[in-house]
C-alpha cells in the first residue's frame, strides 16, 4: 500500500495559527495535509524534528537579484540559493535590472530565466516609468507579477519617478498595492555637496532623515487623492514611523533586519562602504526608533533588501562606491538572534516574515502551517549559537556586512512545497521554484 504522505516532520514544535504546538507534521502534493499526534501517520519521507520549531514558510518582500544584466554581482540561480539557505521559501524580486523590467516582454524575459533556476517560489516587480504610467493597470495583473515598484529617489534612468504629476499618474493606473522608495530626490540633488569624498559616513548627512520624510509625506498625500494603497520600503526613521500611524488605511510599512541591527557610529568605521545602503545605516537613536514603533505594532513586514555588489565594486572611493548589501540568507538568522535577546516575540516574527506579506499582497495558500496551505515550512533551531562564516554565503557578491557576528537560531531547514531544499545548510534536490499566485489577479474558470 502507498505511504499516506509524501513527508512527515516528527517530533518538532509547530507555529500554526492557534499558536506553538506539539504536532508532528504531514505534507502531500505540495500542500500541508495534516497536523498529527506524535508517531501518527506514515510517509515516503520522515524527518526527525527533535528540538526543533516549524515556522510558517519565510517570505522575503524585496529582493535584488540583478537578473538579466548585472549577473556579475548576483542571478536568480545564486539569489535564490542564498534565500534558501537562509530559510527563506519566496521572494519578491526587484526590476532595476538591465534591461529594467518595465513591460510585458521584460517580465516574461524574467519568468522564462526563472524557471528550472530559482529554488525558492517567486515573483516580480514591474517597474513604474513616466513612459508606462497610463499602462500599469495591465501589467500589475499579468501572471508572475507581485506588484508595481515606484523609485521617488536613489535610481537613475527611467525608473526614477520623483516629480509629483507622473507619480499621480502611476499611482491612478491599477488598484494593487504600490511599493514605494520613499527619499526626495529634489533634496538629495541640492545636498550632494555634503558627501565627504573618501568617507561613507557622511551617506546619512547626504541622504538625511528629511529626505526619507519628505518623500513619505508626499506620496502618503497623493495616494490618499488616488484612494490607492502603498507600501512604503526600508522605513528607516521615526518621523517616518510616528507619520504613517496616522495613514494605516492606505499605508502599509516595512522595516529591514540591518536597520534593526547596525548602528551608523560603529557601522562605518568597521565596514566602510561595506555599510552604505539606500536609504541610509542611521544612528543609534535611529535603530532605537525603529524598535519603539515595532514594538507598538506599527510595521507589518520585514524584507531583507537584498542588494549585492562585489567586493571589488564596493572598494570604490566613496561616493563612487554602490549602495546595497547582500541580506537575504542572514534575514531570518539576524530576526533569530533577536528574538533571542528578547527584542521581539516569536509570534511577532512569524508576522513580520509570513504573516504579514500573506495580509498585505494576497498570496494564495501562503502565509500559515493549516491543511491546504502550500507546504512551506521553515524550520529552526532556536537555541543554536552559530557564526556567520565566509564559506556559508552562497550570494555571488561573496560577502555580508554580518560575518564573524556570532548569532543565537539558525534556520536548519527549509521545505518548499513539500520537498526538503535545504537541511543543515546542505541544499537537495533540483531548482523547483514556482510562480506566487495573487488573490487579486486571479481568473474565474
Amino acid at each position: 500500500m502507498a505511504n499516506p504522505f509524501d513527508l512527515i516532520l516528527r517530533n518538532a514544535q509547530v507555529f500554526t495559527p492557534s499558536g506553538l504546538i506539539e504536532a508532528d507534521l504531514a505534507a502531500s502534493g505540495g500542500k500541508t495535509a495534516a497536523l498529527l499526534p506524535r508517531g501518527a501517520g506514515d510517509a515516503a519521507e520522515i524527518i526527525d524534528g527533535t528540538g526543533l520549531v516549524v515556522l510558517p514558510g519565510v517570505i522575503d518582500t524585496q529582493v535584488h537579484f540583478r537578473e538579466p544584466g548585472l549577473e556579475h554581482k548576483e542571478d536568480l540561480a545564486s539569489g535564490s540559493l542564498a534565500a534558501v539557505l537562509g530559510g527563506v521559501t519566496a521572494v519578491f524580486e526587484m526590476p532595476n535590472t538591465k534591461p529594467n523590467t518595465d513591460s510585458a516582454e521584460a517580465l516574461a524575459d524574467k519568468l522564462a530565466r526563472a524557471k528550472g533556476r530559482m529554488w525558492c517560489d517567486h515573483a516580480f516587480y514591474v517597474g513604474a516609468t513616466a513612459a508606462n504610467a497610463d499602462h500599469l493597470d495591465e501589467l500589475e495583473m499579468l501572471p508572475g507579477a507581485c506588484g508595481i515598484k515606484v523609485f521617488m529617489g536613489a535610481s537613475t534612468g527611467d525608473l526614477l519617478v520623483s516629480d509629483d504629476d507622473t507619480l499621480a499618474r502611476v499611482l491612478a493606473h491599477g488598484h494593487r498595492r504600490v511599493a514605494i522608495h520613499a527619499e526626495d530626490e529634489y533634496r538629495m540633488q541640492d545636498r550632494m555637496g555634503l558627501r565627504v569624498p573618501g568617507d561613507p559616513a557622511s551617506h546619512p548627512v547626504w541622504r538625511d532623515d528629511t529626505s526619507a520624510l519628505l518623500a513619505t509625506q508626499r506620496v502618503v498625500r497623493l495616494a490618499r487623492l488616488s484612494g490607492r494603497r502603498i507600501h512604503v520600503l526600508h522605513v528607516t526613521t521615526p518621523a517616518e514611523l510616528e507619520f504613517l500611524k496616522d495613514h494605516r488605511d492606505i499605508a502599509s510599512i516595512e522595516l529591514t533586519p540591518q536597520h534593526l541591527t547596525l548602528a551608523g557610529e560603529e557601522a562605518y568605521p568597521r565596514l566602510g562602504s561595506h555599510a552604505q545602503m539606500n536609504p541610509p545605516i542611521r544612528s543609534g537613536a535611529h535603530r532605537d526608533g525603529l524598535w519603539h514603533w515595532l514594538d507598538q505594532g506599527v510595521a507589518d513586514v520585514i524584507g531583507s533588501d537584498h542588494a549585492p555588489h562585489t567586493l571589488e565594486e564596493k572598494a570604490k572611493a566613496y561616493p563612487d562606491s554602490p549602495s546595497g548589501m547582500p541580506g537575504v540568507q542572514t534575514l531570518l538568522p539576524l530576526l533569530l538572534d533577536h528574538l533571542h535577546h528578547g527584542r521581539l516575540s516569536l509570534q511577532r516574527l512569524v508576522d513580520l516574515t509570513s504573516a504579514g506579506a500573506q495580509r498585505l499582497f494576497g498570496l494564495v495558500n501562503k502565509g500559515r502551517i493549516a491543511p491546504g496551505y502550500d507546504a512551506d515550512w521553515t524550520v529552526v533551531d532556536l537555541k543554536r549559537q552559530w557564526t556567520v562564516e565566509q564559506s556559508w554565503l552562497a550570494s555571488r557578491a561573496g560577502w555580508s556586512p554580518f560575518t564573524g557576528m556570532t548569532l543565537t537560531g539558525r534556520p536548519v531547514g527549509t521545505i518548499v512545497r513539500g520537498n526538503v531544499v535545504m537541511w543543515e545548510a546542505e541544499v537537495r534536490g533540483t531548482a523547483m521554484g514556482a510562480l506566487i499566485r495573487f488573490q487579486e489577479t486571479l481568473r474565474a474558470g
